[in-house]
């Protein structure tokens, strides 16, 4: 390959964004190259829940076909278990979309004459498009994230005017201040007038935006795949709830689910800790019915054969793309706990959201730096809505579902018996869970109505003789709450 040819833009990675972004700037008419170290099927645990705000978003990129013909299985809610009680979380209802103003339209360049390009889902094995339509709710789906992955990028590679490279990206080019391209290992030098990072949680670019921009760690996720487990459920999510950190299961294909299970730790756990983490705190507090599969994977993991997978749980507020010819996006850019499903939503709407901001500038117009940052600030306020909601919940909801402290415990209890309440009680959670009511301020009063009633709830289980000890108590979960989400909050919405 060439490495005096010139790209209007140049890709670095084919995670679930590179590709989207890749093949909708190849549909708006320029000139694509996209670089990716790995092309075969990845084997891993992120990237396997799509709520329906995300898959909303990849239908408007013109992708909605990556979920089809992999066994993908939809999502209609959650199914939440705390101690011995339970209950089933649907979905908002389809009006909702229009309520809150949400962009269900085309992103320019989504919609070409590619066969493999469309905006719209098909009845396959699992998928049955006719009950999805006559459904009043939204839905999301599960899946295998490499069989997912390997879908979009072949609807991206289908693209005429994108290029595909298998190489390993060691350098961001610049002069005079500005990037203008990249340096694959034994392939040279490629030229663009557009470079975009979008290689992931582990970054190797990100710092080019600053050399502080790096994420935190708060925990570890341990994945497992379950066989045929029986899940309390059909198409739900189900959260575990307990004296232990959360566990997060749903089923990612006819005879396969995904359990993660929360790990309190800011380093990569041992093996035999994780080995008995799970013996001893998860095991007894799983519902009975995936208590048998559970069992079976975690015995596999002594001899090799279903081994855990451990993820860490990152979180990084984004910051303003204002290097000349360099952007961040995806994961690259903003990261937030897994526990919500969120990580997905973000992306591909910050994805729909970048090209539509650039489909304004013509080709060359890439090349002017001044207009670029015009877009680039554009995007950064305007991607802050659903942004804002989906990472402060994200981390706010593993606070109080892991509750590690007295006043967390609280917080936590409150937090489910508000969900038993009905009504907006829990239709306003799960249309901010679901990334379709990308209001801080619904964020802010759901949160504060949840710690009220958390310590309503204080004060009855304490009676009139405890009544000093309910106050003292309720004062330190309010207090709590506040340090909880006021700080996310205002990072997220000043960065």
């Amino acid at each position: 390959m060439s490495t005096e040819e010139h790209y209007d833009a140049i890709v670095i990675g084919a995670g679930v964004v590179g590709p989207c972004l890749a093949k909708v700037l190849a549909g708006q008419g320029r000139k694509v190259l996209i670089v990716e170290r790995e092309w075969s099927k990845p084997n891993r645990i992120v990237g396997e829940l799509m709520q329906p705000s995300g898959l909303l978003a990849l239908k408007r990129l013109g992708m909605a076909q990556a979920v089809n013909n992999i066994n993908a299985i939809q999502t209609v809610g959650y199914y939440i278990s705390f101690f011995n009680k339970n209950l089933k979380i649907n979905y908002p209802e389809k009006s909702i979309l229009m309520k809150n103003k949400i962009n269900i339209n085309p992103v320019p360049g989504a919609l070409t004459s590619n066969k493999l390009s469309s905006d719209k889902l098909i009845t396959d094995e699992t998928l049955n498009m006719d009950d999805w339509e006559k459904s009043p709710f939204v839905r999301g789906v599960a899946l295998h994230h490499g069989d997912f992955l390997m879908n979009l990028r072949s609807i991206c590679l289908n693209e005429p005017n994108v290029t595909k490279l298998n190489g390993n990206v060691t350098k961001i080019i610049e002069k005079n201040g500005r990037v203008t391209g990249i340096e694959v290992a034994d392939k040279g030098i490629f030229n663009a007038s557009l470079v975009f990072s979008c290689d992931g949680i582990y970054s190797k670019f990100r710092k080019e935006l600053s050399k502080d921009y790096i994420p935190s760690i708060g925990s570890y996720f341990i994945g497992l795949d379950l066989v045929d487990a029986n899940l309390p459920a059909k198409y739900h999510g189900h959260v575990i709830l307990g004296n232990h950190a959360p566990v997060l299961i749903y089923q990612i294909s006819p005879h396969h689910s995904r359990i993660l299970c929360a790990y309190r730790s800011n380093t990569l756990p041992k093996r035999n800790d994780v080995l008995n983490y799970l013996s001893n705190e998860v095991l007894p507090n799983l519902p009975n019915e995936i208590k048998p599969s559970f069992q079976k994977s975690y015995e596999e993991s002594f001899d090799g054969s279903n081994i855990y997978k451990a993820m860490p749980n990152q979180f990084l507020t984004a910051r303003l793309n204002d290097k000349p010819g360099f952007i961040c996006l995806g994961d690259s850019l903003n990261m937030r706990h897994p526990l919500t499903g969120g990580g997905m939503t973000v992306g591909l709407n910050d994805c729909a959201l970048m090209c539509e901001i650039l489909s304004t500038l013509s080709n060359d117009e890439l090349k002017d730096h001044s207009l670029v940052f015009n877009c680039m600030k554009k995007f950064h306020n305007e991607r802050k809505g659903l942004d804002v909601v989906i990472n402060t919940l994200s981390i706010a909801l593993y606070t109080l579902f892991a509750a590690d402290s007295s006043a967390l415990t609280i917080l936590q209890r409150g937090c489910f018996y508000y969900f038993l309440r009905g009504g907006e009680c829990v239709n306003g959670p799960i249309s901010l869970l679901s990334g379709l009511c990308p209001s801080s301020l619904t964020l802010f009063n759901h949160f504060f109505s949840v710690a009220f009633y958390s310590c309503y709830l204080n004060f009855i289980d304490r009676g009139f003789w405890k009544f000093p000890l309910a106050i003292w108590e309720n004062i330190q979960a309010l207090t709590t709450a506040c340090f909880v989400l006021l700080p996310l909050l205002s990072k997220e919405i000043f960065s």
